[in-house]
């Protein structure tokens, strides 16, 4: 257990990702999904991440079915607000990257009455009373481009922020925070509001460490608590560079491969998994609370449970600042 930054609030250091429940890019189904989220309860995991996005509504609902008779005191459950969703016959709809999702067509509102209509749909769907944590989800450059990026900043500072800051003080939500792909818009938000936390979608991690330059220190003096989604970098963490790796849900550029394979090479003197490194490499930063790995199988799960849990010599991390693989201010695990 992790305090959530400055809030009342203790997450597990690893949490549930929800967006695989959701059919992102291919079905699971419905025993499997349960199966999932009643295998991250019996490992211990007691944070659970969704969106109205993941799947038009399909993973919120999946995921609020699989935990409604857990005691509601023991589980921390964050969603998010931007999107508001509408039904609409199957045939209008364009899914993806989901498959054989929920009949809602998802449009982009960040509004403050839009966020308040996702805040309330989302607690429809969850079947829950309460959402512990809120963030505007996906205003940045990496969705939109970077002309509507601006736009959509600015109107989620005029509309989402009072509107989440309003729930805050109704004590409806615990924590608000943004959860986006670029740390650049992070840090703009991070200077244009006050907010308690920030889901962090790929952009820290054993690959990338530009948030050390500026918006982790933020964090850290804010009190701020940081979640990392997408550690692994969509996969290439996780397969190694192997052919057709991805990155940033893309084929890894070459020199993202060639810096893979020298901290494989790496891994490999040290008797040290990839997966294991990279995801233990994320918990070591003090503003980080906890970590989302999406799984699509109860056995995918398990070994991020044994990779997180795999020792890892001091002398690794010493060899990958030494030979430039990582920087020489990140922290590394104790």
């Amino acid at each position: 257990m992790r305090r959530f930054g400055r809030v009342d609030l203790t997450v597990t250091d690893m949490g549930f990702g929800a967006a695989p429940i959701g059919n992102f890019l291919r079905p699971i189904t419905e025993d499997v999904s349960d199966a999932m989220v009643q295998r991250a309860w019996d490992h211990g995991m007691r944070y659970f991440d969704t969106a109205p996005y993941y799947g038009h509504g399909l993973s919120e609902a999946r995921l609020g079915h699989s935990l409604r008779w857990m005691p509601r005191e023991d589980f921390v459950i964050s969603s998010k607000v931007g999107r508001v969703l509408k039904p609409a016959a199957r045939g209008s709809i364009n899914f993806a990257p989901w498959v054989n999702a929920l009949p809602n067509i998802c449009h982009f509102d960040y509004s403050y009455d839009g966020t308040m209509r996702s805040f309330e749909d989302s607690l429809q769907r969850l079947g829950l009373e309460r959402i512990d944590i809120l963030y505007i989800h996906d205003a940045d450059v990496f969705t939109h481009g970077p002309e509507k990026a601006k736009v959509y900043f600015k109107q989620a500072i005029e509309g989402c922020y009072p509107a989440l800051a309003k729930l805050k003080e109704q004590g409806l939500v615990k924590a608000i925070g943004v959860g986006v792909n670029n740390w650049e818009i992070m840090l703009d938000f991070m200077k244009a509001g006050d907010f308690d936390c920030l889901l962090m979608a790929g952009r820290y991690t054993l690959l990338e460490q530009e948030p050390l330059d500026e918006l982790l220190p933020l964090c850290e003096k804010r009190g701020a608590a940081v979640v990392i989604g997408g550690g692994l970098n969509s996969g290439i963490l996780a397969t190694g560079a192997v052919p057709g790796a991805k990155y940033n849900y893309a084929p890894a550029p070459e020199h993202i491969i060639d810096k893979v394979r020298k901290i494989e090479r790496v891994c490999e003197a040290h008797h040290v998994p990839l997966p294991a490194a990279a995801l233990q490499f994320l918990l070591a930063h003090p503003a980080v609370a906890s970590h989302v790995p999406g799984t699509r199988t109860v056995e995918q799960m398990d070994q991020n449970v044994a990779w997180i849990s795999h020792p890892i010599p001091k002398d690794f991390w010493a060899e990958l600042k030494h030979t430039g693989l990582l920087r020489q201010d990140a922290p590394t695990p104790a």
